[in-house]
C-alpha cells in the first residue's frame, strides 16, 4: 500500500479508536482552506519535543492535500510527512537543527516545524557567513572582473586562476545554504513570521513532498559567474532557487512567500553592460518533475519567478511537468509567472500586479516548446504603458487556452489580442493545447478571486 494510501488509513483508524466525547469533527476543505481532521487525533503523534510549548506539533502540520486539488492530488495525492512519529516530528529555530531534522534527505516521514527567522548562511556556531567568509584561493571580485573582461578577454567561457577560485568559493557557499528535502517530509512554518533566509531548498528526485506557510527569501549568490554570448551581450548566470524541483513528484507548495527581499537585484551594480545579477529563480520545476501543486502563495519582487521545464531539448519531460498555479500572487515580477515548457499546466484564479514604475517589465505567461498552458479567470493589474498583448511572450510556443481573463478590471481575449498585436513578428497561437483540467478546486470569476488572493496569499495567511 502506498504511503498515501498508509496515511488516510491510520487516520480513519484514529477516528475509529478514539473516544467521540474526545472531540469534534473536522472542517472540509474549502477555497484555500487545506482538510483538517479534529486535534484529538493527532494526540497519538504529538508527543512533545522538549519542555517548550511550541515543541508541540500545530495541527496543521499533519494536513495533507485536499482531494482534487490540483495536478499533486493525482496517483495517490499528497500527504507529506504526516504519517511521522513523534521522534521525527521537529521544531527548528536555526540552521543545525534545520539540517539535523531534514537528515541528509532521507525518505523516512518527517513534520519539521520552522520557528521564527533561520538564516542559512551561518556556520555551525550559529555566527553570520558573508560573501568574504567563503572566498577562498584568491579569489576576488575585483580581479575576476578584470580576468574576464569582454573587450579583453573575448566571448571564451572563463578559465584559469580567478575561475577556479570562483568555482571554489562557490563550492563553500553552497554546503551551507542548498539544503536538501527527501521523501515524505512535510515543512510547515509556525505562526506567522516564519522565514528560511538565504537558503535553497533542493527536491532532487524527491516525491511526498509539503511545503506550507514559510517565508523563503534572498538565494543570494555570492560568486555569480561570467556567460559570454558569441555575438551578444553575455550575461550573469546565479545558482540559487528558493525551491528547486529537480525530478520531484507529488509536491504540494501552499501558503509561501517567496523574493529577493533583503538584496533586491536591482540595487546591484552593472558589470560588463549587465545587471550583476544575485538571484536565479523564486520557484524553478524541472528535470521531469510532476503532479505539483502550488496555490495561495506570493511571489513577489523578482525577475525570473517560476520555470517549468528547463530545456527546449529535454525531451525527457514529455508527459512529465503536470502543475496547477491556483490563488497565486505575483506581485512585481519582470518574467516566468510562469515559462512552460512541455507540460500540462493548469493557471487559473491568479493574481498579477505590475507596479506603476516598473519599466522592466518582460511578460508573464511563457509559451515554450511543447507547452500545453490552460488558463483560466486571472486577474492582470497594470500601468498604462503596458498592453494586453505584453502579457504573453512565446518562443516555439504553438497553444495556449485562456478564459475569462481580467485586465484592469475589464473582461478581455487575451488570445485573439496576442495573435492582432503580434502576428507580424511571431506566429500565432492557437486554442487547443489538447486537455482539460478536471483536477482543481472551485474557480471563482476573476474578479472574486483577486479580492480573495489579495488577502489570502501569502506565508502567515493560512485560515
Amino acid at each position: 500500500m502506498r504511503l498515501r494510501q498508509v496515511a488516510l488509513a491510520t487516520a480513519l483508524f484514529g477516528l475509529l479508536c478514539v473516544p467521540a466525547q474526545a472531540g469534534a469533527a473536522g472542517s472540509a476543505a474549502i477555497g484555500g482552506r487545506a482538510s483538517t481532521a479534529p486535534s484529538w487525533l493527532f494526540a497519538q503523534f504529538a508527543a512533545p519535543l522538549g519542555d517548550a510549548a511550541a515543541d508541540v506539533p500545530r495541527s496543521d502540520s499533519r494536513e495533507i492535500l485536499p482531494e482534487n486539488d490540483g495536478w499533486a492530488a493525482a496517483d495517490g495525492g499528497t500527504t507529506g510527512g504526516s504519517t511521522a512519529d513523534a521522534a521525527h516530528v521537529f521544531t527548528v529555530r536555526n540552521r543545525s537543527e534545520l539540517v539535523r531534522a531534514l537528515d541528509g534527505g532521507s525518505a523516512t516521514p518527517k513534520i519539521i516545524q520552522v520557528a521564527g527567522t533561520i538564516d542559512a548562511n551561518t556556520d555551525d556556531h550559529g555566527d553570520h557567513l558573508d560573501c568574504a567568509d567563503y572566498a577562498t584561493d584568491g579569489y576576488d571580485t575585483k580581479n575576476y572582473l578584470a580576468a574576464y573582461d569582454p573587450r579583453t578577454w573575448g566571448s571564451a567561457k572563463p578559465s584559469g586562476p580567478q575561475e577556479e577560485a570562483r568555482q571554489a568559493s562557490a563550492a563553500r557557499q553552497a554546503e551551507r545554504i542548498e539544503l536538501t528535502v527527501g521523501s515524505n517530509t512535510t515543512i510547515v512554518g509556525l505562526g506567522d513570521k516564519a522565514v528560511l533566509k538565504g537558503a535553497s531548498l533542493q527536491l532532487k528526485g524527491a516525491d511526498n513532498v509539503i511545503v506550507r506557510n514559510l517565508e523563503l527569501r534572498d538565494a543570494y549568490d555570492c560568486f555569480p559567474v561570467w556567460q559570454p554570448n558569441t555575438g551578444g551581450l553575455g550575461d550573469w548566470k546565479t545558482a540559487y532557487d528558493n525551491i528547486w524541483l529537480r525530478g520531484a513528484t507529488h509536491v504540494w507548495i501552499d501558503h509561501v512567500t517567496l523574493s529577493d527581499k533583503g538584496h533586491p537585484d536591482e540595487n546591484e551594480p552593472t558589470h560588463f553592460g549587465r545587471n550583476y545579477l544575485r538571484h536565479d529563480g523564486l520557484l524553478d520545476i524541472t528535470n521531469a518533475s510532476d503532479l505539483v501543486t502550488v496555490s495561495w502563495s506570493r511571489f513577489a519582487d523578482h525577475d525570473k519567478a517560476i520555470l517549468i521545464g528547463n530545456g527546449d531539448t529535454a525531451t525527457g519531460d514529455r508527459g512529465k511537468l503536470r502543475v496547477t498555479l491556483h490563488h497565486n500572487e505575483f506581485d512585481s515580477v519582470v518574467q516566468r509567472a510562469p515559462r512552460v515548457r512541455f507540460g500540462q499546466v493548469h493557471l487559473y484564479n491568479n493574481r498579477y500586479v505590475v507596479p506603476a514604475d516598473a519599466h522592466d517589465y518582460r511578460y508573464s505567461l511563457g509559451v515554450s516548446t511543447e507547452s500545453a498552458l490552460y488558463a483560466e479567470n486571472n486577474a492582470f493589474h497594470t500601468p498604462g504603458h503596458i498592453e494586453v498583448a505584453d502579457l504573453v511572450k512565446s518562443w516555439n510556443g504553438t497553444a495556449v487556452h485562456q478564459s475569462g481573463t481580467l485586465f484592469n478590471g475589464y473582461p478581455v481575449d487575451l488570445l485573439a489580442i496576442y495573435n492582432a498585436y503580434n502576428s507580424g513578428s511571431e506566429r500565432d497561437l492557437t486554442a487547443d493545447v489538447g486537455w482539460t483540467p478536471t483536477l482543481h478546486t472551485k474557480i471563482d470569476s476573476a474578479a472574486t478571486a483577486d479580492r480573495e488572493v489579495a488577502r489570502g496569499a501569502g506565508a502567515g495567511r493560512i485560515p
